[in-house]
């Protein structure tokens, strides 16, 4: 699946994407893109913290075993061969195997084309195809991120917990929202 093509086209009849797989040689601009996103302190884990080009690789690298083992699909975006997006869906394990935990985000100057719309609707479908077992998708939304929010009901997400002030985005604590979704 190393680098395979999921989509290769226009999406809303505008903006030419191309979705695959991951490769061994994405880590550099991987790295780049978390650490551009983790600057911007948007809505991430990351909050400023910077990756080296090292820890990345070793990222992709426990990424790419984990396909070849079924337990993840993750997929990067590109547009003029510049990588504007990423979303993946990863198995837990044990007696949590069923489920997998979806994340999602999209460069600043990508934002609001629908690409991460777009994207939500592929990943789902891929790790349908492709994750065996997999039952549950959760994950976790900072409260004030209204429009992801949105987009994760249109996709039948349902909210389950919220923890009040549980997640710090740029340095101010916010409820972090959890949501789930049955795999038919």
């Amino acid at each position: 699946m190393s680098g395979q093509i999921v989509f290769q086209g226009k999406i809303k009849n505008e903006l030419d994407i191309l979705v695959r797989y991951p490769q061994s040689g994405d880590a550099q601009q991987m790295c780049e893109y978390i650490n551009t996103l983790s600057s911007e302190k948007t809505f991430i884990l990351f909050q400023g913290e910077q990756t080296s080009l090292e820890d990345e690789q070793k990222y992709l690298d426990s990424q790419l075993k984990k396909f070849e083992d079924k337990k993840t699909t993750m997929l990067l975006v590109f547009n003029e061969n510049k990588l504007i997006g990423i979303s993946g869906i990863e198995l837990k394990d044990k007696a949590e195997k069923h489920i997998g935990g979806f994340g999602i985000s999209i460069a600043k100057d990508f934002r609001g084309k629908g690409i991460g719309t777009f994207l939500t609707d592929v990943v789902i479908k891929e790790a349908e195809k492709n994750l065996q077992g997999l039952k549950i998708i959760i994950l976790g939304v900072f409260g004030d991120n209204k429009i992801a929010q949105g987009i994760y009901k249109k996709f039948g997400f349902l909210e389950y917990g919220n923890l009040p002030e549980g997640i710090l985005h740029a340095d101010v604590p916010v409820d972090h929202i959890y949501m789930y979704k049955k795999v038919v």
